[in-house]
């Protein structure tokens, strides 16, 4: 069941939001460093937080009104970090500064898309910019319009290219100049079928009014999950095959979500940098379901309530899909750019079946985009066997989920994944400071033995 319940409801812009808690990690990559203080008055679109890291992304206020307090919280993911606590005036008085980008060259398109604060609004929040400047020799040849939107319940993205069409046609085609990308392509799921007739319609419409005509195509998929998935969709739309531990641009692919896509084109038109998402409301616990427009750091309990609340206890709460997404232990997190749905369960949708053996029936085999064996890289990890985890290809995994929603021995097969994942993070890690330690004191060793010698007179 897909329960694309909200595809058909306009989005609700919310603005009644007390106040908004804005982590400074947004991004894949390190956080940011808070440079506005308790007191400061901040107007939206101002820079309230950056770093100098090339992964990073300036962060911008989403709301006017008074900075209260630079705490550190824990994440919706677990993680400590710090965040700003914006008191909102309810005036979204905008930052004076704010205006459209001077652009004359691709270098100038890459930073000022990093200067809007862009980061991959499909939910992954890997920097845009980065994306946006492959390695040289690796530059692409296509331009791959992620539309699929292939998680159950979410429908944000299609409300998005639904009202704001024209913004994204133009987010394509200024990708396509500045990065001199002869094609692009529009891939959608078919449960989706007005997708087709609005771009179709869109790039008609501008065919005529300045004669120009681009090689956009719109091409339909099958509706399966996951669909949406970046090597899945490169292979789905163009027959490439990224290699394991390989990313798009190897096979001169650029991948890019529509709604990130979109805000590249209301940036280059207005300037505004990312303040809002367009968020998914759904689930039986709520009263109301829909898709609404909130800015980022709005805590999820503030959301809930100004979309018109809960009909009954919540008693699972995730912040985006119910496959990839990540369940919350609290509403009071705060969103964050990579959020594009918040779904709210009941008692009748959440209870957990317990575990049981294994009866090695491959149905994880067969589900798995990738070609894995999950069945191995769950033992493997159970048993911290690090050798084995590597030998499985367990870094290949996109944790899509899949294995666990099929496998009749109710196995938690994806947290297991995740867990190996993290074991071969640690031994990275570890690795790496004994041959930062191991350097140092050689240094160490070679200076006392310069000091030893005798000298020369």
């Amino acid at each position: 069941m897909h329960n694309k319940n909200t595809d058909v409801l306009p989005t609700i812009r919310l603005n009644d939001i007390p106040e908004v808690e804005v982590s400074l990690h947004q991004q894949i990559g390190p956080p940011c460093q808070c440079i506005v203080a308790p007191g400061d008055y901040v107007r939206v679109g101002q820079v309230i937080a950056r770093s100098d890291h090339p992964m990073a992304v300036p962060i911008h206020s989403s709301v006017s009104g008074t900075v209260k307090e630079i705490h550190h919280v824990v994440s919706a993911v677990g993680e400590p970090i710090e965040a700003i606590r914006i008191e909102s005036d309810g005036k979204f008085e905008y930052d004076p500064s704010i205006a459209p980008p001077v652009i004359e060259s691709g270098e100038d398109f890459v930073a000022a898309i990093r200067e809007a604060g862009l980061v991959g609004l499909g939910g992954a929040a890997f920097p845009t910019h980065i994306k946006l400047n492959p390695p040289k020799g690796k530059e692409p040849n296509v331009l791959l319009v992620n539309a699929a939107e292939c998680e159950p319940y979410i429908t944000s993205d299609y409300r998005i290219i639904c009202e704001k069409p024209n913004q994204i046609i133009d987010g394509i085609l200024a990708i396509m100049k500045w990065l001199e990308i002869p094609t692009a392509i529009i891939g959608y799921e078919d449960n989706k079928p007005l997708v087709h007739r609005i771009f179709e319609h869109e790039l008609g419409r501008r065919t005529f009014k300045t004669g120009e005509r681009h090689d956009i195509r719109i091409r339909k998929l099958r509706t399966r999950y996951p669909q949406g998935a970046e090597k899945t969709l490169i292979y789905a739309l163009t027959g490439r095959k990224v290699p394991p531990g390989k990313l798009p641009h190897d096979v001169h692919a650029l991948v890019l979500n529509v709604s990130t896509i979109r805000h590249i084109g209301l940036f280059i038109k207005t300037g505004i940098p990312l303040l809002r998402r367009r968020v998914t409301l759904d689930g039986s616990a709520l009263n109301i379901h829909g898709n609404f427009n909130v800015p980022i750091g709005a805590r999820v309990r503030d959301v809930i309530e100004a979309a018109g609340g809960v009909r009954e206890e919540p008693r699972k709460v995730i912040m985006g899909g119910p496959m990839m997404g990540h369940a919350l232990d609290r509403m009071e997190c705060g969103t964050v750019k990579a959020d594009n749905a918040i779904l709210v369960f009941g008692s009748e949708e959440t209870t957990i079946p317990p575990e049981s053996a294994c009866i090695r029936c491959a149905r994880c085999v067969m589900s798995c985009p990738m070609n894995l064996l999950p069945n191995g890289i769950d033992q493997a990890s159970r048993r911290k066997d690090l050798e084995q985890l590597n030998y499985f290809h367990v870094m290949d995994c996109i944790e899509c989920g899949s294995c666990t929603y099929v496998c009749p021995a109710k196995r938690f097969l994806n947290q297991s994944i995740t867990d190996g994942k993290k074991l071969i993070h640690s031994e990275k890690e570890r690795y790496a400071n004994e041959q930062r330690l191991l350097a140092a004191s050689e240094k160490v060793s070679s200076g006392k033995e310069k000091q030893d010698q005798p000298s020369a007179e």
